[in-house]
């Protein structure tokens, strides 16, 4: 195999190239556990296949999530681990391992349960229908960038509702949530000439944002999920602020970016595939598996790192401990051994046993929300969309851990929602 794995990992191959799929087909072919050296990253184990992927999340004492998650660059890596205050005083609990991670993640798993999820329908659904709304305007046709206008603006509805944070700080945090997961892109990342200077000022926006909300909520708890983690408790004492912090940071922007870059792909999957969509606007039982065929396409989180803490086989090749190994979700939601036709767009898929929210012991911890969320924006899309067709170049965002569009224009025309027909003398 004759790659040294930096178009796996670099944000501007992915950018310029796009989601490396013709590579991963490769490597599932000819080495699916493949020892890449990209200048200037660590030394890693590219793993492509589902099955393997199985095995490695379903061990976590094996492969540690705890020194890192996310195969970025080493001088970048260094600045982050240097920063005193910001992320490198943060902790978060997709970077815990058990029985740790466990302790932490009850904190929250009673809010993300079916059953809470759907104490949300009226806020998730109310937002879906203001956005198409918004979109259709008066004149119910025109154009957009489906990935700022649709794709972006969802998510953070219904989080910022659920976090109680206030419809003036949206922006705020959607300018933050695009710094944080494309630093690398010139058009969404922090400004400033000195990269290491930019990324500790935006840790340190974060950090005083999410300082904020909590002396808020523990001074005045309300009935939201801000006020549950700023006064969550670990093992019968407050949960120390650093964890807090990575908390907030974690739901705040994780739970948004996944989301939105799964809706945009979706709505690009859907207008290179008009069939599916005519398939999805006939026939409302297929919503759940279309959502489900979206995340698989999409693969928003991209990949994640592990480190092998004691040697270990996979399909012949050494792991030796201290190794770091990345597991690339997107490669195995298009692997020909779990997938009929893998590369093909099809809302009815069943099985769909993708790895989109993960597997093991981290499992997404907000799929439910994710799936419901997505679900509603696709409903409403399909009761009033007459037509939406692509109207130029989508653009690919410079990032390979959480990977997406960032923009996709299209021309639409939309009907009137059933609420304005009723209102309708």
């Amino acid at each position: 195999m004759n790659t040294d794995g930096l178009d796996l990992v670099s944000s501007h191959a992915y950018a310029d190239k796009g989601v490396p799929h013709e590579l991963w087909t490769q490597m599932r072919a000819e080495a699916p556990v493949h020892y890449c050296t990209p200048k200037g990253f660590d030394p890693f184990w590219a793993i492509t296949r589902h099955a393997d992927i199985c095995e490695i999340s379903k061990q976590p004492e094996i492969f540690s999530s705890a020194t890192g998650i996310a195969m970025i660059a080493k001088a970048q890596d260094e600045a982050i681990r240097q920063q005193n205050q910001g992320f490198g005083a943060m902790r978060v609990l997709i970077e815990m391992d058990p029985p740790e991670h466990r302790s932490y993640r009850a904190v929250t798993s009673p809010v993300f349960t079916p059953r809470a999820i759907k104490a949300m329908d009226e806020v998730i659904e109310t937002s879906a229908r203001e956005i198409v709304d918004r979109l259709a305007g008066e004149t119910r046709e025109g154009e957009c960038d489906f990935a700022n206008d649709v794709a972006a603006a969802h998510p953070l509805r219904i989080l910022s509702t659920m976090l109680g944070v206030p419809r003036e700080s949206e922006p705020d945090i959607l300018r933050l949530t695009n710094e944080l997961f494309a630093s690398d892109d010139p058009d969404l990342q922090r400004e400033g000439e000195d990269r290491n200077a930019s990324l500790a000022a935006l840790g340190m926006e974060l950090y005083q944002l999410f300082d904020k909300v909590i002396q808020d909520r523990r001074s005045n708890p309300r009935d939201d999920l801000a006020s549950l983690l700023a006064n969550a408790q670990i093992d019968g004492e407050s949960m120390p602020m650093m964890e807090t912090l990575g908390y907030f940071l974690i739901t705040f922007t994780a739970g948004h970016d996944t989301t939105k870059n799964s809706l945009v792909g979706g709505m690009k999957a859907f207008a290179e595939n008009p069939d599916q969509f005519e398939k999805l606007k006939k026939d409302r039982t297929l919503l759940d598996s279309a959502v489900e065929e979206v995340v698989r396409w999409t693969t928003p989180v991209n990949h994640m790192k592990r480190r092998v803490m004691q040697d270990y086989e996979l399909r012949g090749q050494k792991l030796r401990a201290g190794d770091w190994l990345v597991m690339f979700y997107a490669s195995a939601n298009r692997d020909e051994e779990v997938f009929e036709a893998p590369f093909e767009f099809r809302i009815g898929r069943n099985p769909n046993r993708h790895l989109g929210f993960g597997i093991g012991e981290h499992f997404c911890l907000g799929a439910n929300l994710a799936r419901r969320s997505q679900r509603a924006l696709l409903a409403e899309l399909a009761d009033r969309v007459e037509y939406m067709e692509l109207a130029g170049e989508a653009e690919q965002i410079h990032s390979a851990f959480v990977v997406g569009l960032k923009k996709l224009p299209m021309r639409y025309k939309i009907r009137p929602s059933s609420n304005e027909n009723q209102a309708t003398p």
